[in-house]
């Protein structure tokens, strides 16, 4: 990916924005909880979008994800080699040891929230586990690169960086899936700069304070490429092996990152 214009800076909201940013990602945060809480063995992807949307209308937002592009559900929820982009379906039924990704967004006010985690439905196998856990660290980790006068790419590094830790760190192997990244956020769920979860530092559009990314690692346990259901939607690896991904939006402040969809009570 070219950048053009290497003293372009992604743009800035306001404290007060970033605030109504929090508050919409604060019910993404709910969302999540509440799914991860009720999901159990025998019930549907179908059943968790239900959960989801619902506590999304009760606080008064919208799911930002039910028509965006044609997509049908409220989430997008990815079983076991299923990278992103499922869509939830009464034909798939949760099992034991099932990994599963939520990812979720809410509007409030016109600002977007969005967020992602992975979960277990009881005991994950080992290597899932180690896949899950190592995820959730490269995004802790990759996210402190979110502060004023970075470059985009920086953030793009660390988390690259951070997976090659990972691995040591949990003892897995861990391969970047290819082509699919962060990116901008705001009044739009999609708004530029594209994130790379790879990528040589000191690149891109300069990172100043306000700036807001929605930084979402996606880790696989044995290939970084990916093929898409003929839905358009569905993301899975080639070779069946599963992933985790992990997202939080994040702004940067003088005080450094400020994830505005924390999952706190």
């Amino acid at each position: 990916m070219a950048f053009r214009k290497k003293t372009k800076k992604i743009h800035a909201k306001t404290p007060g924005e970033l605030d109504a940013m929090e508050a919409s990602g604060r019910i993404v945060a709910r969302a999540l909880q509440t799914v991860r809480a009720e999901a159990k063995e025998g019930m549907t992807t179908l059943d968790l979008d239900k959960i989801a949307e619902e506590v999304i209308r009760d606080a008064g937002a919208i799911p930002s994800f039910l028509g965006y592009g044609g997509f049908p559900g409220s989430i997008c929820a990815s079983v076991n080699e299923v990278v992103v982009h499922g869509i939830p379906s009464e034909d798939v039924v949760l099992r034991p040891g099932d990994l599963v990704s939520i990812d979720c967004g809410a509007t409030l006010d016109g600002w977007v929230g969005d967020s992602a985690w992975s979960f277990g439905i009881g005991e994950l196998s080992e290597d899932a586990d180690k896949l899950n856990r190592a995820t959730e660290w490269v995004l802790l980790e990759g996210l402190k690169a979110m502060v004023p006068g970075n470059r985009l790419t920086d953030v793009s590094h660390a988390l690259e960086v951070a997976t090659n830790e990972a691995e040591l760190k949990f003892d897995v192997d861990l391969h970047i899936i290819d082509g699919y990244g962060g990116h901008g956020i705001g009044r739009e769920m999609h708004e530029p700069p594209y994130l790379a979860n790879e990528g040589r530092g000191g690149r891109g559009p300069e990172i100043q304070e306000g700036s807001v990314l929605a930084i979402e690692p996606m880790l696989a346990l044995g290939t970084e490429d990916t093929v898409v259901l003929e839905d358009e939607w569905t993301v899975l690896t080639v070779d069946g092996s599963w992933a985790a991904h992990w997202e939080h939006t994040v702004a940067a402040t003088a005080a450094g990152p400020r994830i505005l969809t924390p999952r706190t009570a």
